[in-house]
């Protein structure tokens, strides 16, 4: 029996969970503060999610965990067998937790609507109890220690409208396709899958991105809900490529394979921050030394693909990719 320690207002601890659940693993689902707590203390980073393996074991940080499922349970797999697939799997999912999420993080934390109504219902989260005034006491000094993170994470009021039309560029790929069919890449999820969901689940739980995406993406807000929990799913894996795989890789193509450039070239060249311009807007951030790991792995396993997976993924990734890839 696995056990997760996260959190419903954390969008990688809706998608671990979500794939749990998808992979049919026993597990029980631990969203309780001071275990919480204990358990971060058993890893090297203090970020959750956190599983606790059968043997006692703790490791967190989703991709590798995603990995590693895989390579123990040979059951219900989430990445393709076919290789230039998996790659764009695995490209997608990095694309969606490492930019997506600065749509959850910024839809939640610039208004005040909702920094108000999630800093109360994480806090309420978190307490389980023990009265409405002791809980809203702490939901003040989360909100302003995330307020204040703002900057560091590139969620700026100045950044934001790239932040927004992208993520609006992905919501409308999504609401094309969804009608159709639920996964990417045949009709079972992959990695990506998952990952898209861990961050969308957030915008459809707070307030603004909420009304957005039930005005403009009713579809796309209604399966958020199926992808929580797949577990009852029987699906193939389908060859080639949907026509939204085309449009997330391209959307992924202007302006998370410029950001990784740019944000790779500043640590480069020893500065501390970067301005980049994507999809026709500025943007701009501090070096983060994890997206250069990230970029590292992409360009390792796009090297370790052969002929014949790159004749099949280079079409899609286009030159906005694959200058970046090749280095």
């Amino acid at each position: 029996m696995y056990k997760l320690y996260g959190a419903l207002g954390s969008p990688y601890s809706q998608k671990i969970r979500a794939l749990l659940r998808y992979r049919r693993l026993p597990h029980i689902w631990v969203d309780e503060a001071a275990r919480r707590q204990a358990a971060l203390g058993a890893v090297k980073a203090p970020v959750i999610p956190v599983l606790e393996y059968p043997d006692g074991s703790f490791a967190n940080d989703s991709t590798p965990l995603v990995y590693d499922l895989e390579a123990r349970h040979a059951e219900r797999g989430v990445v393709p067998p076919d290789p230039a697939q998996a790659f764009i799997a695995h490209l997608l999912e990095d694309f969606a937790d490492e930019w997506l999420t600065k749509a959850m993080f910024g839809y939640r934390w610039l208004e005040e609507v909702d920094q108000v109504q999630m800093s109360r219902w994480l806090a309420f989260d978190a307490a389980k109890g023990g009265g409405l005034e002791q809980s809203q006491k702490f939901a003040e000094m989360f909100r302003a220690r995330q307020v204040g993170r703002m900057a560091l994470v590139g969620c700026t009021a100045e950044n934001f409208p790239l932040i927004e039309a992208s993520t609006r560029a992905v919501l409308a790929a999504l609401e094309a396709h969804v009608v159709d069919s639920f996964c990417l890449f045949g009709t079972r999820p992959s990695l990506a899958e998952f990952s898209i969901f861990g961050q969308l689940s957030q915008l459809g739980t707070d307030p603004t991105p909420q009304a957005m995406m039930r005005a403009d993406y009713p579809y796309t807000y209604r399966w958020l809900a199926h992808i929580d929990d797949m577990s009852g799913l029987e699906g193939e894996w389908e060859p080639g490529f949907a026509p939204v795989v085309a449009e997330l890789v391209r959307i992924s193509a202007a302006v998370y394979a410029p950001f990784l450039a740019a944000n790779a070239a500043a640590a480069a060249a020893g500065a501390e921050t970067f301005r980049m311009e994507a999809m026709g807007l500025p943007y701009e951030q501090g070096v983060f030394k994890y997206q250069l790991k990230c970029l590292a792995d992409l360009r390792s396993r796009y090297a370790a693909l052969d002929g014949a997976a790159r004749g099949a993924v280079d079409p899609l990734l286009g030159e906005g990719w694959l200058g970046l890839l090749r280095g």
